[in-house]
């Protein structure tokens, strides 16, 4: 327990493997032995802090908090708070430590989950500092592949779409690392992976490979990771709309490519119009289950830092 109590879940690179490995057995006993965990945060109270939009995170975090027992105070308009008058980001979250034990954060700036745990003495949970890290989604990402896939070593994964700007894909390759994988990035050049991730990841000894398309490498994956392309972060709407709908994954798509049987198609959601709803049957199509598990991981992560389970 003393590792983890009151420990914040800011960047997934702040975890070593078998840290990973723990959250992901804790998850699984949340979800195996639910009936066991339903008063375990009672009396405990979580603040949500979405500065940005959130279906899947913010409400799966709720869920598993008064799952366990315990409550939630938050927000997700921003407007409705004292941010319109001017109060700083570190001046709020000093005035919601005082109501809460534990703080989960989404806010549009790189770093500032950091900085928020920073300045309060209760535990913080990052879920999106803009383009950089998602942890949270990161853990129940590697949950759903080891439940679907039966173990985490030495996969091939595929990262499809948006890689410039997806913090989804950035957390999840740096964690993958630890199980010696085989990656491809298979993108627009527009939006390929940052090189500093790149390099990071040969660093460690990674086989890395870049791609513009799915063929001749389909049949080689045990993983696609699909993600949209993220409008709001462009600057430019024109760049946008220049890569607007450059991969779409679709049932005929799937079927005309040579894939392993058991390939397993994940996505962090929400999909606009690069995966196509007639994939959604198939037996590839996890992505529904992957958000349904962010309630065990998340619980699992909740109870750790506060304390409640070893």
């Amino acid at each position: 327990m003393g590792i983890w109590k009151n420990r914040d879940i800011i960047s997934i690179g702040d975890f070593a493997k078998e840290e990973i490995r723990q959250v992901l057995d804790t998850a699984r006993k949340m979800e195996v032995e639910t009936q066991n965990f339903a008063s375990l945060l009672k009396g405990k109270v979580l603040a949500t802090l979405f500065f940005e939009p959130s279906t899947r995170t913010r409400l799966s975090f709720e869920a598993a908090m008064k799952r366990l027992g315990g409550s939630v105070i938050s927000f997700a308009e921003p407007g409705s708070t004292s941010v319109v008058k001017g109060e700083s980001l570190s001046d709020s979250v000093r005035i919601v430590e005082g109501y809460c034990d534990v703080i989960v954060i989404r806010h549009f700036l790189e770093g500032s989950a950091r900085l928020t745990a920073d300045r309060v003495n209760v535990p913080v949970l990052n879920a999106g500092d803009g383009a950089n890290q998602h942890p949270t989604q990161t853990f129940l990402d590697l949950y759903t592949i080891q439940k679907t896939k039966g173990t985490l070593e030495g996969l091939s994964i595929g990262f499809l779409g948006d890689l410039k700007y997806g913090r989804t894909v950035h957390s999840l390759s740096n964690a993958l690392s630890h199980f010696a994988p085989e990656m491809y990035f298979i993108s627009p050049s527009s939006l390929r992976m940052p090189r500093y991730f790149m390099d990071e990841l040969k660093q460690k000894g990674i086989q890395c490979y870049e791609q513009e398309s799915l063929s001749g490498v389909s049949e080689r994956l045990d993983v696609i990771y699909c993600t949209r392309i993220q409008k709001e972060r462009f600057v430019d709407p024109v760049e946008y709309e220049k890569v607007r709908g450059a991969y779409r994954l679709s049932r005929v798509v799937i079927e005309g490519l040579k894939v392993k049987k058991d390939l397993k198609i994940l996505h962090p959601l929400p999909r606009v119009d690069e995966m196509d709803e007639s994939l959604d049957t198939t037996e590839y199509a996890v992505y529904f289950q992957q958000a349904h598990n962010g309630i065990p991981v998340r619980e699992a992560l909740l109870t750790m830092v506060l304390g409640a389970v070893e």
